[in-house]
């Protein structure tokens, strides 16, 4: 049995297919946040890439001992195009997990972006390249290859626990985690928000948009009155 501190295991969850995650490429991650009573999203993770290019995929989870990438490059051989590597890197900034060589290993192998808790390098070249990258800081500093590290085992990134399979969205407004059996579900949810906010913007042009849940919701604060 391999020790924990260096399991790969196979990813388990739910298959989301490929028209569900063609939908969320169309949705904002505030509508998708939204959608889940805003309990589902990352916090602290910058779009380091060329225009905060939005990116969807499935997330390949990896655990890694802070400043190391050993389990990174073993990821980025692992996954499957349309992948996100999602590294639980304990959110330390004292050395960067990936770089430019990485992106493009990551890039050849159809990779749609990473999610780092932790450091880039290269900033240079993510910001002109469209390559997702989200991540919490810069560092000159590279990293060591000596693990310990674990790969498709749920991991804490940014205050939210993800899991091997997850929806991963990422776009200018950060990143959100969809649960792989909510998917189809939420999508649902985001889509129907965004037709009610199309309808809400034409009537913010048209001079006739209105807040009704306004009034009411002072009036009950004060209870009851006007």
């Amino acid at each position: 049995m391999t020790p924990i501190g260096f399991r790969i295991l196979p990813r388990t969850a739910q298959a989301v297919d490929a028209a569900t995650l063609a939908g969320f490429s169309e949705i904002g991650s505030a509508q998708i946040s939204d959608c889940m009573n805003r309990l589902y999203g990352i916090v602290g993770l910058h779009p380091m890439h060329a225009g905060a290019r939005r990116i969807v995929g499935l997330a390949l989870t990896v655990k890694t001992r802070p400043g190391d990438n050993l389990m990174i490059h073993q990821a980025i051989s692992l996954a499957e195009k349309g992948d996100v590597i999602v590294v639980d890197g304990g959110g330390e900034i004292a050395n960067a997990l990936v770089g430019e060589l990485m992106m493009m290993d990551a890039q050849n192998r159809g990779v749609a972006g990473f999610v780092i808790d932790g450091a880039v390098r290269d900033a240079d070249v993510f910001a002109v390249n469209d390559f997702g990258c989200f991540a919490r800081a810069v560092n000159h500093k590279g990293p060591y290859k000596d693990g310990p590290g674990e790969i498709n085992v749920p991991v804490s990134v940014g205050g939210q626990v993800v899991n091997a399979g997850d929806v991963i969205v990422g776009d200018a407004d950060g990143v959100v985690v969809i649960p792989a059996e909510h998917a189809a579900a939420v999508l649902k949810l985001a889509q129907k928000k965004e037709a009610d906010e199309a309808v809400s913007k034409e009537k913010l042009r048209a001079g006739t948009y209105t807040k009704p849940w306004l009034e009411k919701t002072l009036t009950e604060k004060r209870g009851g009155t006007q």
